[in-house]
């Protein structure tokens, strides 16, 4: 926790594609984040959530997640929560965009022309569904050519993508995508030093607006009130502490930026559902 909203992930420039499975939700992705490399979610079994721009879409066995270079999310494992994530640079398709220029549309066009989850009613998910585990069986066999057949696939998919799932623009979704970048610079700040007191005016001041509009373009984007944010932010660094160490509580709660312990107590129960004691004795 603490670290910018922005992730780098390190993917090998002989070829920026990488393909597994989690299971859960990593504590650094139940914050919220962007990063530059394009992001491909296949639900293979269990339930959750993903919170993108603001947006909240509950997630079931079989549904598929694209995450464009901008998109602001984070993950919720509801149980079982198994994800094939696959992430990529756009120069892998590259080749392929000179005699495609739409093909990354998906991405691109992503909460304009395109909805980060799919339709999953549309008689074309089986077929994409199929591609992704064929990618993923090519990619952990490494057998000759396979990052040719990949490649081949990815492009084949994101095609169907572009001709099956594709919607008119709104004016809406055209002023959200506008803000991302306000929002975007002040998680950045938020994430540099969670445990600080942030007051709603040092928080607008950082992007030059007043209190209320800045409030209300931020929840509109992030899905909670800057405040709200914050302590949740606090409160995902206390339980990762609480699990990983055998710190006391009293210190934890210090280094997390609450006051007094009293105060903590009575935060963390209300927003996590049970005691730090309970949490650190479910270990």
């Amino acid at each position: 926790m603490g670290t910018v909203a922005r992730d780098w992930l390190d993917l090998a420039k002989a070829f920026p594609f990488d393909i597994a499975d989690t299971e859960g939700v990593f504590p650094d992705f139940n914050r919220l984040h962007w990063h530059d490399s394009l992001e491909i979610n296949y639900v293979k079994r269990g339930a959750g959530a993903y919170l993108i721009n603001g947006t909240t879409y509950a997630l079931q066995e079989g549904d598929i997640v694209l995450l464009g270079p901008s998109d602001l999310h984070r993950a919720f494992d509801k149980g079982g929560l198994v994800l094939q994530v696959t992430v990529f640079d756009p120069a892998l398709l590259a080749a392929d965009q000179r005699y495609d220029p739409e093909l990354l549309a998906p991405f691109v066009e992503m909460g304009l022309r395109f909805d980060n989850v799919l339709d999953r009613t549309h008689p074309k998910m089986r077929e994409l569904r199929a591609i992704l585990l064929d990618m993923q069986a090519e990619h952990d066999a490494k057998s000759a050519s396979y990052r040719t057949i990949i490649r081949a696939q990815m492009a084949r998919f994101l095609a169907y993508v572009n001709r099956h799932f594709s919607k008119s623009a709104t004016q809406a979704s055209i002023d959200v995508r506008s803000k991302q970048p306000l929002v975007r610079s002040v998680l950045e700040e938020i994430h540099r030093d969670p445990a600080r007191a942030w007051t709603l005016q040092e928080l607008a001041d950082l992007i030059h607006l007043s209190p209320s509009r800045f409030s209300a373009i931020f929840k509109q984007i992030v899905g909670l009130s800057p405040l709200n944010y914050c302590i949740e932010i606090r409160l995902g660094q206390a339980v990762h502490l609480l699990e990983t160490t055998d710190r006391k509580i009293i210190d934890i709660a210090a280094e997390c930026g609450f006051r007094n312990l009293s105060n903590f107590n009575r935060v963390f129960v209300q927003h996590v559902g049970r005691t730090p004691s309970q949490v650190r004795g479910a270990q």
